[in-house]
């Protein structure tokens, strides 16, 4: 029991220095990322964007943790957030729409992407939006990095009233020196402070830096700046109080109700945007979260919480965020051991807002553009370039820039509609230049699990030029149809059978189905047969090829197709047909007599006459055992009539894996006689009512010696079938190895 509160208490001491730790980190991001929104409608707006930037802080960090299930996860506002929501606002104000309207847009837009993401969470998209190319995802954070860098820029120079990038660096005349000193001050000290300590969050050092920059300035060069009215320079007075943040919710909530439908509407497209851009953040924070705690997020409920999350903030006043990397990394660094470190942050960033508004008035617009331009820096996905070096990841960075160019050039909307588009071009073109051919023989150089004699294998080997045995991988659709009809065309005219084994099939489509049942109609002309193998087995996508291919009537509609459940069986049946119509009535043939055997062809009457007498005659009914794993190898049995499958147990299964099948005329049990091996590896059956002869150790030792020679020459003829049937083991692995 005590053991159980001292380690309660400790993830609790924990959950609080990560949260506090996490805060220091995030409040101050969480602020740029208001101030540059905001700030874009007017400088007047700084302030109520350093508001909107707290509370949802505070709101994004009380209530995702609490509802998710991500331990040590932080949410918090983020850069994807600010870059969308900058050039939402932007776009508006060029449409010279009154600013309070500009406002409430906001405040809908995060409601919208809320609603959005718990709609993913609750249709269970969360578990796809991982899986969305790397290449989108890089040129996502890259872009949305350069877009915070351009729209920085003109706010660390001084130059307000939203001028572009552009025009702010051809007008120097329109620079303030003083606001970009403490700009190149605080992003010096934020890039350089990890070198020295990282106790305090390089964040933290860097705004204190710049703080000091700027009262440094006002007491030693320009006294005007200890201005607030007016001050352009600095945020300015937020109201930071408990009543104004109860009129902000209020406020917020009626001028939703006055929104129109369509004014909702027209939100749609920039809403999905932002919805899948704080998804993918949080996302991929869980997932390198996962992989530093051995721990696993559950996407879904996740992304259930985010928008519950945003949903809230909106509500508040505040704006959308997502789960954040360098918060999340802080917080797990300090000691954060549960969701509660998550509320901790939430907590102190409320405790921020009303104690500390009147301080957060006085903090520079430059030191936190100087702070949100190294975040833009460190979002740039520099490890990308590395993909130059190989021409075969080229293309993967064409995609990187097109996402990159449209979202600089258009917006992140284009942006994410180009990449997923040249993200599917880029698998399309995978598909297209992997082959689907995994190996190609006949039957000459790749035989059954049925053991032949030694002239049904020579039949074989000049026979089997009749078919041909192809093992496909990979996809069967429209990208590879003209591969796949290029490989059969070869084979139409010049095989009576053609095998295609679908194991290593992923996927295929009905362009695919309806080339293949053009094959089929072109083989049933000449009377020849299609053969498929393991078209039972369920592909990836959840479809069944044998349903597809029954109800595209590839499979049910001719007597030239046959199905078989594993490739053995079909390359079984394909031989029983090359080597004559007599294998078929091999059950009505009787029982061979010892002189009958091919392995005994060349002995004497005489020597078979003793031989006989050291033999033993047995039945076995179908199904029965003829031997078990484990049974002593002291016998020599040879197949008289019937055949018998030889099977080995899986460890850890009810099941057995058929490794061969011997035929009428063959012997099993023959490696074991010959080496003296103790006991038999493997179990045997029969597969129909079977006839054998039985030779006894005992009694082949006896044999011996009264007859030496015919002792050697039945053990010379074992180990000459055994030797040929080691050399075809051999052609074959070399077969499916080429």
């Amino acid at each position: 029991m005590e053991l159980t509160i001292a380690i309660k208490n400790d993830k609790l001491v924990g959950d609080i220095w990560g949260g506090l730790a996490a805060m220091l980190v995030a409040l101050p991001s969480a602020i740029a990322f208001g101030v540059t929104i905001y700030a874009s409608i007017g400088p007047a707006y700084a302030g109520l964007g350093a508001l909107a930037g707290i509370l949802g802080a505070t709101a994004l960090g009380l209530v995702a943790p609490s509802l998710g299930g991500t331990n040590r996860l932080i949410t918090a506002p983020c850069a994807p957030a600010a870059a969308v929501l900058s050039a939402f606002a932007i776009e508006l104000v060029h449409q010279d729409i009154d600013p309070m309207f500009v406002v409430l847009m906001l405040t809908a837009l995060g409601l919208v992407a809320g609603v959005i993401q718990l709609l993913l969470g609750l249709a269970g998209i969360g578990s796809l939006i991982k899986y969305i190319p790397f290449p989108v995802v890089s040129g996502y954070l890259t872009g949305v990095g350069l877009i915070i860098i351009g729209s920085q820029i003109p706010k660390l120079l001084g130059v307000f009233g939203g001028q572009s990038l552009w025009r702010t660096l051809i007008s120097p005349e329109m620079w303030q020196w003083q606001s970009a000193v403490i700009g190149v001050v605080t992003a010096t000290v934020m890039l350089t402070a990890p070198l020295i300590t990282r106790v305090v969050p390089a964040a933290i050092l860097g705004l204190l830096a710049g703080i000091l920059t700027y009262f440094g300035l006002a007491l030693f060069v320009d006294e005007s700046l200890l201005i607030v009215e007016g001050n352009k320079l600095i945020i300015g007075p937020l109201g930071g109080s408990a009543m104004s943040m109860f009129e902000a919710v209020v406020g917020r909530w009626r001028d939703i109700g006055e929104l129109k439908l369509s004014q909702i509407g027209s939100l749609m497209g920039t809403a999905l945007t932002l919805a899948v851009l704080l998804s993918i953040d949080t996302l991929k924070t869980a997932v390198v979260l996962d992989a530093l705690t051995r721990s696993r997020h559950d996407s879904n409920r996740e992304l259930v919480a985010q928008g519950l999350a945003n949903v809230t903030s909106a509500c508040v006043g505040g704006m959308p965020g997502a789960g954040q990397m360098g918060a999340t990394l802080v917080n797990l660094a300090s000691g954060g051991q549960t969701r509660a470190s998550g509320v901790v942050e939430g907590v102190l960033a409320l405790v921020a807002f009303l104690v500390l508004g009147a301080f957060i008035a006085w903090i520079p617009v430059a030191a936190l553009a100087g702070i949100l331009i190294v975040v833009g820096i460190r979002m740039i996905d520099r490890h990308s370039l590395q993909l130059l070096q190989s021409p075969w990841t080229m293309l993967d960075f064409v995609v990187i820039l097109a996402v990159v160019a449209v979202a600089l050039g258009y917006s992140l909307i284009a942006a994410s509609a180009v990449g997923i588009a040249l993200a599917m071009f880029l698998f399309i073109r995978e598909q297209l230049t992997s082959t689907i051919i995994h190996s190609k023989a006949d039957s000459s150089s790749r035989f059954s699990k049925r053991v032949r004699l030694a002239h049904e294998m020579k039949a074989l080997e000049q026979r089997g030029h009749q078919s041909v045995i192809l093992e496909l991988q990979g996809s069967l659709f429209f990208g590879t149809k003209d591969q796949l009809y290029t490989a059969l065309e070869a084979e139409l005219s010049k095989r009576s059978f053609i095998v295609i084994d679908m194991r290593r099939v992923q996927s295929v489509d009905v362009t695919a189905v309806h080339m293949l049942t053009q094959i089929r109609d072109s083989l049933q002309q000449r009377g020849a047969v299609m053969v498929f193998s393991d078209l039972t087995h369920t592909l990836p996508n959840g479809r069944n090829i044998a349903e597809l291919f029954e109800q595209m009537a590839l499979t049910t509609t001719t007597e030239s197709v046959k199905v078989f459940a594993q490739l053995d069986d079909a390359i079984e049946w394909v031989e029983d047909q090359l080597l004559g119509e007599d294998l078929a009535h091999a059950a009505e043939l009787p029982p061979l007599e010892i002189y009958e055997m091919e392995i005994f062809k060349d002995t004497k009457e005489d020597s078979l006459i003793a031989l006989v007498e050291s033999l033993e005659r047995c039945s076995v009914a179908k199904n029965d055992k003829v031997f078990l794993a484990g049974d002593p190898a002291d016998r020599l049995y040879l197949i008289r009539k019937g055949a018998v499958r030889i099977t080995t147990h899986v460890p850890g299964t009810d099941t057995h894996r058929h490794r061969l099948t011997y035929g009428r005329g063959d012997f099993i049990g023959g490696l074991s006689f010959v080496t003296r091996g103790s006991s038999f590896t493997a179990d045997a059956t029969a597969l129909e009512d079977s006839e054998l002869y039985v030779l006894r150790r005992e009694n082949f030792d006896r044999l011996c010696e009264e007859h030496r020679r015919l002792g050697f020459q039945l053990m010379e003829a074992i180990a000459k079938v055994l030797a040929l049937r080691l050399s075809y083991a051999d052609k074959e692995l070399l077969a499916t190895q080429s």
